[in-house]
């Protein structure tokens, strides 16, 4: 299944109110993103983005000070803020690591839009680790089975786990609270 027709297939369901989108800059979904949730916002997942940004760090010994200044970047109380580190980290990357100044200048921005939500938000809308963790724990209690007898099977195990997460979401410790305290 490609990525537009997963979409568009939750859409049918009856998935709605999508505010934000948040993934890895993967081009298959970003082009699926673009047609099925026109006008959504986007945030590129911080986590992808500085672990993307070692493959442009042309020393070793350099990959501690880079990470460390984007996090200072992504860590910035709001989006001004972000922008005056990200253009300072930029300077000082120009003349020793051009690639790596031109690769933060145009993709760092994109993880951004968090500081368009709540403050209190934005520690959970910056990256896709939630997801992240959520398939791992499908993955991690599927193998237990490790043959399923038919294919409904494994969907009901998946679905039951995903309605234990929902109800643990709505009734229990919440993961985003969207009152503003």
């Amino acid at each position: 299944m490609h990525w537009r027709d997963f979409l568009s297939s939750l859409v049918r369901r009856g998935l709605h109110g999508v505010q934000l989108v948040i993934s890895d800059n993967h081009a298959g979904l970003q082009a699926a993103r673009k047609a099925i949730f026109t006008g959504v916002l986007w945030q590129r997942c911080q986590f992808h983005l500085q672990q993307n940004a070692v493959q442009y760090v042309p020393k070793l010994g350099m990959r501690t000070e880079v990470a460390e200044d984007i996090r200072t970047i992504f860590n910035a109380p709001d989006r001004e803020t972000a922008q005056r580190y990200l253009k300072k980290a930029v300077n000082k990357y120009a003349h020793i690591a051009p690639r790596l100044a031109d690769w933060m200048e145009a993709n760092i921005p994109e993880g951004f839009t968090v500081f368009s939500f709540p403050r209190e938000h934005q520690r959970r809308l910056r990256t896709s680790n939630y997801l992240e963790r959520l398939s791992q724990e499908i993955k991690r209690r599927t193998r237990v089975v490790r043959v399923f007898p038919n294919e409904q099977s494994c969907l009901r195990l998946i679905s039951a786990i995903l309605m234990e997460v929902s109800e643990e979401w709505e009734y229990g410790r919440l993961y985003l609270r969207m009152e503003s305290s």
